[in-house]
């Protein structure tokens, strides 16, 4: 029997995530990192609604207020501060909240480390490289060197390597990598506050992009940590400079010298990062799979990479826990990547959009930008993606289902006197079916053999009340009396009336038979 149910190469955000939402499972975990101590710097500094419901899920409720701002409007400026564009991202979104927070990721990291750690069936192994992988039809073995010395070896039934960049287990996969076309250098500060200043005594934008032809710029908040507050300039390296010249100190403090200086904050880091966008080409190769930067890179422009790499562990946790269980076979795990490439790919597609926009060091080209953000003839960005393979609904078994793929609201329910957000009311882990008017006996009843727990929702006895009414609204949207959200909080699909949810009960129940679900009794409760 192997040792491990799953070995997480890497410890990096999206593989601490990984381990707490697995290890919640009760799974046994190794997770191997060459390094002992944490990265201590940041460098992903905001997390959409999305995430911020997924990390609250998973038990980081308390820790998210001390370490996240909510976002504020993000003003993109011409050369000569005018505005070009707006985005609010302050503004209430589905998951409750607003629609993107700013975070410290040193801070986070350690919050979910502590987490993990807190975790009986995960062991961290720090200080161990990896340097093979071998897998077997019984499962993989991992050779572990520890502190460059020691070997050892460890096995399990699966090995997810979130090892970045420059991935061993992508390597070992035989995974080429595409190459989406746009890459920049750019030149990133990280600062800290000094006690009593504040960001008006700064005169910057609460988040900004300054499309200066003779500078790109970009000034963002970089969280909290305490009472401390952090923020992130980043300056391109403009053609025929050289990155020595940009990477010293004293450029750092000219470059910063029109908002702050040693006065006003302290230096925290200085690194010149080249932006890509990456994707590779095969996610999985049978009990070996990638997640986060080894599976994709994007430039930061939207704010995306960490957030497209913990959505990635997010989907595959709840897959796995059913392959694990023995409730399904390993052709479920197929559908990762069918579901999150192409979302990734239109996140990449929306990044670069943004950076071609704001990468323009032409004076004419940007006055040619300028001019269309002013006349209203800029092409329009692509929208935000959701899901549009996989497990979702067709009720004409090839065009999806207007509402399927789409994230659902989080709400507060309330339900026989108690008060609780949505994700700790249904437990975690399973399929939700919402109705109002429809009796779901008969549905509950084809999917007896799911793992489904399902709400009435209304104002009488015997129902949950929506006290937000974003559910209600959602189905208002879509026509629906009823819809079924998968376990990652994506819709699978809705229905008008009690006929039309009988079909999607039973279209769900043999769509996840057709992915490999074993189809005899698991625990189905109603929640009235």
């Amino acid at each position: 029997m192997p040792d491990y149910d799953i070995i997480q190469v890497g410890y990096g955000p999206v593989s601490e995530a990984l381990a707490l939402m697995l290890g919640r499972q009760g799974r046994r975990v190794a997770v191997c990192e060459r390094w002992r101590e944490r990265y201590p710097l940041p460098r992903a500094v905001c997390i959409d609604h999305e995430l911020y419901r997924v990390l609250q899920a998973i038990g980081l409720e308390n820790a998210l207020p001390r370490v996240t701002q909510p976002g504020p409007v993000y003003q993109w400026f011409n050369a000569d501060w005018k505005e070009l564009l707006a985005i609010d991202w302050s503004k209430p979104s589905i998951s409750g909240g607003v629609e993107v927070n700013f975070v410290h990721q040193p801070t986070l990291e350690q919050a979910l480390d502590d987490a993990v750690r807190q975790q009986s069936s995960v062991d961290l192994y720090l200080g161990c490289e990896v340097i093979t992988v071998e897998q077997g039809e019984s499962g993989v073995v991992v050779t572990l060197r520890e502190d460059g010395v020691d070997e050892r070896q460890l096995s399990a039934k699966y090995v997810i390597g979130c090892d970045g960049a420059n991935s061993l287990v992508r390597s070992t996969i035989g995974s080429g990598q595409e190459d989406r076309g746009f890459e920049a250098d750019w030149l990133v500060i990280d600062v800290r506050l000094k006690s009593g200043v504040t960001i008006e005594e700064l005169g910057i934008p609460a988040a900004g992009q300054y499309c200066n032809p003779e500078r790109p710029t970009t000034i963002v908040p970089a969280g909290i940590s305490g009472d401390r507050i952090y923020r992130r300039w980043e300056f391109m390296r403009l053609p025929g400079e050289s990155a020595q010249e940009l990477e010293s100190e004293a450029k750092v403090w000219e470059l910063l010298s029109p908002w702050a200086g040693p006065a006003q904050v302290e230096l925290i880091r200085h690194k010149i990062y080249n932006f890509r966008s990456l994707m590779a080409d095969k996610w999985r190769d049978g009990r070996l799979l990638i997640a986060g930067d080894a599976a994709h890179v994007m430039p930061p422009f939207m704010g995306q990479g960490m957030c497209a790499g913990l959505r990635d562990g997010w989907n595959l946790a709840w897959k796995l826990g059913l392959v694990l269980d023995g409730r399904a076979d390993d052709r479920l795990l197929d559908s990762y990547q069918t579901e999150r490439q192409p979302h990734v790919r239109q996140l990449t597609n929306l990044s670069i959009y943004l950076g071609k926009m704001i990468c323009v060091p032409d004076a004419d080209a940007a006055a040619e930008r300028d001019r269309a953000f002013f006349e209203g003839t800029a092409p329009p960005p692509p929208d935000f993606p959701h899901l549009t393979d996989g497990l979702l609904y067709r009720p004409d078994g090839d065009a999806l289902q207007p509402g399927a793929g789409l994230l659902s609201p989080h709400v507060t329910l309330e339900h026989e006197g108690r008060t609780m957000r949505l994700d700790a009311f249904d437990g975690g882990g399973g399929f939700l079916l919402f109705t109002r008017e429809i009796d779901p006996a008969t549905a509950m009843d084809a999917l007896s053999c799911l793992p489904l727990r399902a709400v009435r929702l209304g104002q009488g006895d015997g129902t949950v009340r929506d006290l937000d009414g974003r559910i209600d609204d959602f189905l208002d949207e879509h026509g629906w009396a009823g819809m079924i959200v998968r376990p990652d909080f994506y819709v699978y699909g809705g229905a008008a009336d009690a006929a039309a949810f009988d079909r999607l009960a039973l279209a769900l129940a043999d769509d996840l038979a057709a992915a490999g679900v074993r189809l005899f009794d698991l625990t189905t409760t109603e929640i009235s």
